[in-house]
């Protein structure tokens, strides 16, 4: 197949999914081609089926804003044209759905066009009464539209009201990275880097420190755990949220339990160190980084919210905790890491649930189906 894929190329997890979907996709023998304004952050390897398409942002005095989306569009409708791409897969309802409708009717051609819905296009744009009909133009007007989580379709469908059937697709890792290979010796090598005991236990977040993050609550849960068990907390990212979570780890006196290391570009390391991963979202359509820390052997302590309790079996591969309770947190990080036999029960029952629920072939065959469904449809 002729698939053009059009994502931000930041480090969020639109984007890496995007990037790791289009990657497997060539592994396959499909003809990919990213239509971007930058590289994708992830695409670091040269593949014969992938191709590159940036778009460039002229900034013209007679527009107060950059025109992204027509020029975007416009760049779209080319690639269709010259390449005869037989579908474009959107990920976001906004503006990049809409681009992508756009593109179709410039370039006059039947391409077939699917919507990935990821999260923050609905969780928090769909609060802003002045992009619903926007969001649902772009939901409606896309031949297919998936989910990453049933959580997000169900949201969808309540705040956007969309007159289309949405089709849940969870997201996946790259396995061949992220997995519980040479997990000890990266261990041992991580701890004597950073001074920390053979024996202490290892707790870890990584996010972009917004307040939805509720990070605070992590750092409370934490600061319970470490007068009980012998622990550090490691705490990856940057964002907004950096200098009041400073402040707490003061007021707390707990300066020398928790570690600030800013944004790591081999992340996989610190899952490796990890004994338990945090991810106490107010919001959390799905959780990727979840995953990614669960695949080499953290295991994970999640909210209610949203798809977080999707990916986490309660009390078998992980544990659920409501928003806001950090001492349940505590507890449940403090009953598991007190019982070596419990930790790696529970550790062997993750890997073996994500790889069955998860794993990057089941997912990119689920891609594939969706494909050919709709480019055999539209060629009868």
């Amino acid at each position: 197949m002729k698939i053009g894929i059009t994502c931000y190329p930041s480090v969020g997890g639109s984007g890496i999914i995007a990037t790791e979907l289009g990657i497997q996709l060539a592994e396959r023998g499909h003809e990919v081609h990213f239509i971007t304004s930058n590289v994708p952050f992830r695409l670091n390897a040269n593949h014969p089926n992938i191709h590159i398409h940036q778009t460039d942002i002229n900034d013209y005095s007679v527009f107060k804003y950059p025109p992204y989306d027509i020029t975007l569009a416009s760049k779209i409708s080319e690639v269709i044209i010259e390449y005869d791409l037989e579908l474009v897969h959107m990920h976001y309802a906004v503006p990049h759905a809409i681009c992508g409708i756009l593109a179709k009717q410039m370039s006059g051609r039947a391409v077939r066009i699917v919507t990935t819905l990821h999260g923050t296009d609905i969780t928090v744009l769909g609060h802003d009464m002045s992009l619903v009909n926007a969001i649902r133009f772009g939901i409606e007007g896309s031949d297919a539209v998936t989910a990453v989580s049933e959580s997000l379709n169900r949201q969808t469908h309540e705040l956007i009201k969309p007159d289309k059937s949405i089709e849940t697709i969870y997201n996946f890792v790259e396995e061949e990275y992220f997995n519980m290979a040479d997990r000890e010796t990266i261990r041992k090598r991580m701890k004597e880097r950073y001074n920390i005991g053979e024996d202490t236990k290892v707790l870890m977040h990584t996010s972009n420190f917004r307040k939805i993050k509720r990070i605070d609550d992590i750092v409370r849960a934490f600061n319970i755990v470490q007068k009980n068990i012998d622990s550090i907390l490691v705490l990856i990212g940057d964002g907004p949220e950096t200098n009041s979570i400073k402040h707490l780890i003061k007021e707390l006196g707990i300066e020398n339990s928790v570690i600030l290391a800013g944004h790591q570009s081999d992340v996989k390391s610190y899952y490796m160190m990890s004994d338990v991963f945090l991810l106490l979202s107010q919001k959390e359509s799905f959780g990727l980084a979840l995953l990614e820390a669960m695949h080499c052997g953290s295991v994970p302590i999640g909210s209610t919210a949203g798809g977080i309790s999707e990916v986490i079996k309660d009390g078998e591969t992980g544990y659920i905790v409501d928003v806001g309770d950090y001492v349940s947190a505590a507890e449940r990080i403090m009953n598991l890491l007190s019982d070596d036999s419990l930790f790696q029960s529970m550790q062997e029952r993750m890997l073996l649930d994500i790889n069955l629920r998860f794993h990057s072939d089941v997912i990119i065959s689920e891609y594939e189906t969706l494909y050919r469904n709709l480019i055999g449809a539209s060629s009868k």
